[in-house]
């Protein structure tokens, strides 16, 4: 976790690292693994016009929004009316993780097993129909559930209670760093004690006040083409799209998912490091380089190891230059693959790191890099090799995957691929 300001911490240890051995996803790119690694390879977006209210009196009208998502499919009746979108699209997505895993948690342990997502706004629209209830009707119509759905920790709270997990619990608050930062508590746990850790997060805030407080940051496109509008590092960037959903994993240390016959799964957590911008004005540098370069040290790789990068994309001129020049100075001018399969989601905030993490893994599964759909002539100073126009081909062992938050979080978190002597395509 971030420790102050320019600060950058890494999690560095002798202890095996762990692997990821499930992967649930609800995304804008389709519901399940298959759904969205076929729609990322495609460069089919999910990106539409927003359907969840009428956006048409607000600057921004398209989003990414997971499609065909019906919470009496995923979730127990009872939790519906108690609970956000958010926390649907979590409990849906921590199932299908499990599921993948082949995990029953009645047979594990319940102080081993633990629970950390990311989050980013809570419960936004179910606190916005409770503010609606309080002006219009009273106090007396706001609902009890008020005061736990809306919360940051609900969906840790809910899938910890609806597994039995009573391990170590907790969210990180990162905007869209958070994903990382949750994977990287997930890790330490893991080294000491606990059996198996679900992690990652997701992400629901499209709705009139969430867009609303999105707004305020004055990062948002209003281009009226959504093929246009999120286009990062290009010289027509004028901003990012939002979306909902993401991705939550299971992490098993390496001799636990042996021993579940699961091997090493997707791959392997093999660094992080997290890092905090100075604020503006300080004539310190951003943090992100550094943040890079103790991830890498901390899975004892260097920058000629890593196959290819999953940027965060900000698609802010200012921040994908700032970027840039980061990715410049640690793997050389051009001297990496770069891609942000994102444009096909929009941005996600807490859920957006984790589902960036899970396309990577399956990027490194199937030794292809996932395309960047938007983009197609570079701005000045951006100098990356940016995969754009069809995904490429490559062997990929390797991969770095970056993610920054609103007010100054970064994170970084390197992968590495099953072992070698695995056929392509046999993870998880």
């Amino acid at each position: 976790m971030p420790t102050g300001k320019g600060a950058v911490t890494s999690t560095s240890g002798t202890v095996t690292d762990p692997v990821v051995t499930g992967i649930g996803v609800l995304a804008p790119t389709g519901a399940g693994v298959e759904a969205h690694w076929h729609a990322v390879l495609a460069g089919k977006s999910g990106i539409s016009r927003i359907n969840r209210f009428d956006p048409t009196s607000y600057p921004v009208r398209f989003a990414g929004q997971v499609p065909g998502f019906a919470a009496k499919d995923h979730v127990p009746g009872r939790l519906i009316p108690q609970t956000d979108h958010w926390t649907h699209l979590g409990l849906a997505a921590a199932a299908a993780a499990l599921a993948d895993a082949r995990i029953d948690p009645a047979e594990l342990p319940e102080y081993e097993m633990a629970v950390v997502t990311s989050s980013s706004s809570g419960g936004t629209e179910f606190g916005q129909h409770e503010m609606e209830r309080l002006y219009l009707n009273g106090p007396s119509w706001v609902g009890a559930y008020q005061s736990i759905a809306w919360f940051y920790a609900a969906t840790t709270g809910q899938i910890s209670i609806r597994h039995g997990m009573r391990g170590p619990c907790g969210v990180l608050c990162c905007e869209q760093a958070g994903g990382l930062d949750a994977l990287g508590q997930a890790r330490r746990l893991l080294r000491t004690g606990s059996r198996l850790v679900v992690s990652g997060g997701t992400d629901a805030s499209l709705c009139p006040y969430g867009l609303v407080a999105q707004l305020t940051n004055g990062h948002l496109s209003t281009v009226e083409d959504p093929a246009r509008a999120y286009l990062p590092f290009d010289a027509a960037a004028s901003g990012y799209l939002p979306g909902e959903g993401g991705a939550i994993l299971v992490l098993e240390s390496a001799a636990g998912a042996a021993a579940r016959g699961m091997g090493h799964g997707y791959g392997i957590i093999a660094g992080y490091a997290a890092g905090f911008d100075p604020p503006p004005g300080s004539d310190r540098p951003p943090a992100l380089r550094r943040t890079i370069e103790r991830a890498l040290a901390d899975a004892d790789v260097g920058p000629a190891d890593v196959d290819v990068v999953f940027a965060d994309g900000a698609g802010v001129p200012e921040a994908d230059l700032a970027e840039a020049r980061a990715l410049a100075e640690v793997f050389g001018p051009r001297g990496v693959p770069v891609t942000v399969p994102k444009t096909l989601t929009g941005r996600l905030y807490g859920g957006g790191a984790a589902l960036d993490v899970a396309t990577a893994l399956l990027s490194l599964c199937d030794s292809v890099i996932p395309h960047t759909a938007g983009p197609t002539h570079l701005a000045a100073g951006c100098e990356i090799d940016l995969v754009t126009d069809q995904p490429r081909d490559a062997r990929l062992n390797t991969a770095l995957v970056v993610a920054r938050g609103h007010g100054g979080f970064n994170a970084a978190l390197v992968l590495r691929r099953p072992e070698a002597d695995r056929a392509e395509g046999e993870c998880g």
